[in-house]
């Protein structure tokens, strides 16, 4: 199965002869499946690690697929965006990030890259003013409670 037919099985789960599930989720409702889907992805690395197995970080790897696709045809129903945006989001970043690989720049080795990472990171943001940077601290200090409140009653549950 190709990416392309994959794109068009989430769309017709969410079109109009679709899955009443799928047609009813948001950006909100699927944060709890996106950090269930992240640490079965994490736990299938540590599957891996201990017995050789891809079989289950494969299956995880799929179902956070699922969630990306799924977020972008919500966002593409809304007009906000699409998933090639942003696949060619994530992809002009990787190019600009790793100038050693792109731009014909060398690198002694992996801790002068990191530092090479972060200081085109801290660059890119540098457009943004105060606020911009103050509410995506919030955001993410909101996000990692959430998934904090949102593991802890999972393993009350199991």
């Amino acid at each position: 199965m190709s990416f392309e037919e994959f794109r068009e099985i989430v769309g017709r789960l969410r079109g109009e002869d679709g899955c009443p599930w799928d047609k009813a989720q948001t950006f909100e409702s699927l944060k709890p499946c996106m950090i269930d889907e992240m640490t079965e992805a994490l736990a299938g690395i540590d599957i891996y690690r201990e017995t050789g197995d891809a079989g289950n970080l494969c299956e995880e790897l799929g179902d956070v697929l699922l969630q990306v696709v799924l977020m972008a045809q919500i966002a593409e129903e809304a007009g906000l965006f699409t998933i090639d945006d942003v696949i060619r989001g994530i992809g002009e970043k990787m190019v600009r990030r790793h100038p050693h690989v792109f731009a014909g720049q060398s690198v002694k080795d992996r801790e002068v890259q990191r530092q090479q990472w972060e200081e085109i990171k801290s660059r890119e943001k540098q457009g943004q003013n105060a606020k911009q940077k103050d509410k995506e601290k919030a955001a993410f200090s909101q996000a990692a409670k959430q998934v904090r409140e949102h593991l802890e009653k999972k393993l009350k549950r199991s």
